[in-house]
């Protein structure tokens, strides 16, 4: 194991530890990161001795509060390169972005005949509120293939889109595979024939460097907790005249102009989207998580997973009982199968060595569908991640072979 684990920060992340002390070696980042103790910090200090409501109270301690969240909105901006903190939506995650802007957007834009292109790799949360909007508006679904390797083919989403495509929406990452986008060649092509490109950028914010302006996309979407943040927020990114354009989608305080029994009138985004109290405390530790990873430098991130997941498959191909998926460079995750042995019973005898890799569909039934199997074994890296993790690994794996043989 040659270039791997150059970044590792173990000691930032009190999660990376048993109950006894022991090393666990978590390879599960891809569906949940751990937190560095800046953050945990930081959601300590915002539930406590700094915690007041923002927006509404006159008090001081209420102004301080409004201030921080609001420099959480401007921090979002200035890391995935937005034109201003006005485009930056706070969700409760991807799942909810996605969905406000197929129920918002979508509702206004949609109609009979239309086609949304989505590819054979998206999860879950990029599939079905696109299912639903489309039911509701007479709108069709078409879906891009994937390459040999498993990337989104580009030849063929070029062939599908039509003048009636109005929605393209991907994974820039794909949870599952590891594999990237072309994201620029991806929103030209949609852009060529009017539509607009949504990135689910769940895997890509956490490790790679991003500036909208540069990926040309319309709406970009990530969740805080897989971004070394919290869970219960989540950004969505639009352009500012698409957001203008856009009706609510959540009707409630803090998203009006003047309410009356006879109408109402609502906020500029992108408070027109942020109905109710706000995630006041997440957006304190999102800003710490941030803050974190870009003293880290995404780059580098990237640079030190990918490395991570290079020396993992070059490890796995060596065992005949092995198949792997997905393309030879990826963003730091690597799916595969041990063959006669069920991911789940791979992930148990895994857990009894202290080690964590996510077993099954990945919430990606269609890509699962695809591949040809019910569900993979997948190990996920983050920037905490190193060579001891690959060892322990692969020992619980040899450990598997042995118990299945």
């Amino acid at each position: 194991m040659s270039e791997a684990g150059v970044l590792s920060r173990k000691a930032d992340f009190p999660g990376l530890l048993t109950a006894d002390g022991r090393p666990w070696h978590y390879l599960d980042t891809a569906a949940s990161a751990q937190k560095p103790q800046k953050v945990i910090d930081a959601m300590t200090r915002a539930l406590g001795e700094d915690y007041a409501t923002v927006h509404r109270g006159v008090y001081g301690r209420s102004a301080q509060m409004t201030l921080g969240y609001e420099a959480a909105r401007r921090r979002v901006a200035e890391f995935i390169g937005a034109e201003g903190e006005d485009e930056i939506v706070f969700v409760r995650g991807a799942t909810e972005g996605i969905n406000l802007v197929a129920q918002s957007w979508g509702a206004a834009n949609l109609g009979e005949g239309d086609r949304i292109v989505l590819s054979m790799l998206e999860h879950h949360s990029n599939i079905v509120p696109w299912q639903m909007i489309a039911e509701r508006t007479g709108a069709e679904i078409d879906v891009c293939p994937l390459t040999e390797d498993g990337r989104i083919d580009l030849g063929a989403l070029e062939a599908i889109l039509t003048p009636r495509t109005r929605m393209v929406a991907l994974a820039h990452v794909s949870n599952v595979l590891g594999s990237v986008l072309d994201a620029r060649a991806a929103a030209d092509l949609a852009h060529s024939v009017g539509a607009k490109l949504l990135l689910d950028g769940c895997q890509s914010t956490p490790r790679m460097a991003l500036d909208m302006k540069a990926l040309a996309c319309d709406f970009y979407v990530f969740s805080g907790h897989k971004l070394y943040g919290p869970t219960g927020i989540g950004v969505l990114w639009g352009r500012k005249a698409l957001l203008e354009e856009m009706p609510p989608w959540q009707g409630g305080g803090a998203m009006i102009d003047k309410v009356a029994f006879d109408g109402t009138t609502y906020a500029p985004p992108p408070q027109r989207f942020e109905a109710g109290t706000p995630m006041i405390t997440e957006a304190i530790a999102l800003h710490a998580a941030i803050d974190y990873v870009a003293e880290q430098g995404p780059d580098r991130l990237f640079a030190h997973e990918a490395a991570l997941a290079r020396t993992l498959r070059e490890e796995l191909r060596s065992l005949n009982s092995v198949t792997l998926f997905g393309p030879e460079e990826s963003a730091g995750i690597v799916s595969f199968a041990l063959q006669g042995v069920h991911p789940h019973d791979l992930g148990t005898i895994l857990d009894e060595e202290d080690v964590a890799i996510r077993a099954g569909h990945h919430c990606a039934q269609p890509l699962m569908e695809h591949l040809g199997v019910p569900a993979t074994a997948r190990a996920s890296f983050g920037l905490y991640s190193d060579e001891s993790d690959i060892a322990a690994l692969l020992r619980g794996i040899e450990r598997t072979l042995k118990i299945f043989g």
